[in-house]
């Protein structure tokens, strides 16, 4: 493997979240802050407990989920889309560089953003409520694992989209209301039985079941099916960015 050349798309694509530090990093921050002192004071003042865990406490997988999709398809999918659209991608297809090192470099960077965001959303977090992570590893690693999927997810986004506006059509239109009504804000089990089965068609269900099991020890669904689903995803967004490189879809004229 190249690794001069991973590295120089990485630190690249690295210094444009330093660039844009504000929009990056703060604006996310801030707006699920806010969601904490809206949701867990408003809500959290009515709704004390669920599955045993204070409501302020329970929501904080479920935000940094929500930021950690909708962030890791918007870094991945405009740092791909943005060489396209200014016709510098021809220079990187010409590099002594393969496909894997190109994806390594894109996807890596943008799923080290995503992650740093959740941790820092996490430690910002302890500001509102105590919260606990009964099991810290796994934590770390569906953190890493869903920053990864959806990081190649956002990719093949980017390489889709021929115009900025469809950057957002998928993240605002389809994952953002999966991811509200995939128990963000509260758990399937109170829902009645008919919507509780039509929820388990929600496949963003299983990466907040999943991350929430992480912290407290209590899931919607079983911890396995929540990996399995999640890898499935990841394994799809695999399959997609090869048939993209081998095809030349959209990089080729």
């Amino acid at each position: 493997m190249n690794f001069y050349g991973v590295k120089a798309i990485y630190q690249a694509e690295m210094a444009r979240m330093l660039r844009t530090t504000l929009q990056s990093v703060a604006s996310p921050v801030v707006s699920t802050s806010l969601y904490f002192i809206v949701f867990g004071a408003a809500i959290g003042s009515r709704m004390t407990e669920v599955d045993g865990v204070s409501y302020g406490a329970f929501i904080i997988p479920g935000l940094i989920m929500l930021m950690l999709l909708n962030e890791s398809i918007s870094n991945a999918s405009f740092g791909i889309y943005m060489p396209k659209f200014t016709g510098t991608i021809y220079e990187v297809l010409s590099a002594p560089v393969s496909p894997l090192e190109i994806v390594v470099g894109y996807v890596g960077a943008a799923a080290t953003k995503s992650v740093l965001l959740g941790l820092l959303v996490l430690i910002t977090a302890r500001l509102f409520v105590s919260y606990e992570i009964q099991h810290p590893v796994w934590m770390l690693g569906f953190l890493i694992l869903t920053a990864v999927t959806f990081s190649l997810f956002g990719f093949v986004i980017g390489v889709w989209a021929d115009g900025f506006e469809k950057l957002q059509i998928i993240p605002l239109m389809i994952v953002t209301p999966l991811a509200f009504l995939g128990g963000s804000f509260y758990s399937i089990t109170m829902l009645p039985p008919f919507w509780q089965t039509v929820t388990l068609f929600n496949p963003v269900v299983y990466l907040i079941s999943g991350f929430r099991w992480s912290f407290y020890g209590a899931a919607d669904v079983h911890i396995g099916v929540s990996l399995g689903m999640t890898l499935v995803f990841l394994s799809i967004c695999l399959a997609l960015v090869w048939w993209i490189f081998r095809t030349g879809y959209k990089l080729k004229p």
